[in-house]
């Protein structure tokens, strides 16, 4: 049985993993370390919670000691990197936290894990792997045309863009100079289930469905690729067991949307199946963000090549699939938006 360590866990990419691995594979552990800061919500996990390969420690990747006990503990195979604060209007605002958590935060588990795999001077024990996931933003932006590939020159734009590709390079460093086992996965825009309100569908969602304005930053048409988060799931997977020791991959979903057809999408599937009365009037178009990258476009040619990856859901029923979901979990939603489901570790797991 192999263990992974997946940090992060709580969060929408990485719990929706964390399900997909446990309900495909009956031979692995999994050890979920989240700090529950604002977007880490265990109610994400509730249909796994009780199963005996799963476990939850609440943990800061920032805390040495409390990832040396995990380490210490049990004999963990992988580690999985989701951790990391990731929207891109808190990195401006407050810049330092994404610095603390996406950089000191991953060298820290990168020092613990090389320690713990090492079996001599730049040897380490077999079957063991640093997994870091990060994202297509680390490139910068894209004209009219053409595609991120992972030989793309890294030229990050924002706070948060910056933070995740220094801590690329940290693993790839890693790497470099210990020979760490590592793969990095870089990923487009994700959605699906689970993914906390701050994030444009499910906002965009939530304040049709409550009459509110609906932001739209500048002119709308910023371009992001579209990637349902199972397709990302199995792409992860698939990297951890037969992806080349050190090497790079993109998975991107060749989904390409402009963010105002996001926003209109959402507004006449609620309109057709919801609420006759929303409507486009409701669109209010706010100044643009700073350092806003125009287009996003990752070309996922080389995992499909070497792994047989693709993704398997068009963006069309994907988003059908997300707004269905978040349309038959409102109590979840209810309980995101209000708070309520920061109680939900005092309730399930502080006094075991």
């Amino acid at each position: 049985m192999k263990t992974y360590l997946v940090t992060g866990g709580a969060g929408f990419i990485g719990s929706n993993f964390i399900i997909y691995m446990l309900n495909k594979y009956d031979d692995v552990k999994i050890i979920n370390v989240d700090a529950l800061t604002y977007a880490g919500n265990l109610e994400n996990l509730k249909s796994v919670e009780n199963n005996p390969n799963y476990k939850f420690v609440q943990a800061d990747i920032r805390d040495r000691e409390a990832i040396q006990k995990i380490f210490d503990e049990n004999t963990v195979d992988y580690v999985v990197n989701f951790a990391a604060e990731s929207h891109v209007d808190r990195s401006i605002s407050d810049p330092d936290i994404f610095v603390q958590t996406n950089v000191l935060g991953t060298v820290n588990l990168l020092n613990i894990a090389k320690a713990a795999w090492s079996t001599g001077d730049d040897t380490y024990r077999d079957g063991v792997k640093f997994h870091q996931v990060s994202t297509d933003e680390v490139y910068g932006s894209l004209g009219e045309t053409g595609f991120f590939m992972e030989t793309t020159p890294l030229c990050p734009h924002s706070p948060y863009s910056s933070s995740k590709a220094a801590s690329d390079m940290f693993v790839k460093a890693y790497h470099d100079t210990y020979k760490l086992p590592i793969n990095i996965t870089r990923c487009s825009n994700n959605y699906g289930p689970y993914q906390f309100p701050e994030k444009l569908i499910p906002l965009i969602m939530n304040n049709t469905l409550l009459h509110k304005d609906l932001p739209v930053y500048g002119d709308g048409m910023q371009v992001r690729d579209w990637l349902y988060v199972d397709d990302h799931c199995k792409a992860i997977d698939m990297v951890i067991r037969d992806g080349v020791d050190g090497e790079v991959y993109n998975v991107g979903g060749h989904n390409e949307r402009p963010n105002i057809f996001i926003v209109k999408t959402i507004i006449q599937y609620i309109k057709e199946n919801v609420d006759e009365t929303v409507g486009e009037h409701m669109i209010k178009y706010v100044a643009d963000r700073k350092g806003h990258d125009r287009r996003y476009g990752i070309d996922p040619q080389k995992i499909k090549d070497a792994l047989g990856w693709y993704p398997e859901t068009c963006f069309e029923v994907g988003i059908k699939k997300t707004l269905k979901w978040y349309l038959d979990n409102q109590d979840w939603v209810k309980n995101v938006t209000s708070g309520e489901y920061q109680k939900y570790y005092e309730k399930m797991y502080k006094d075991k």
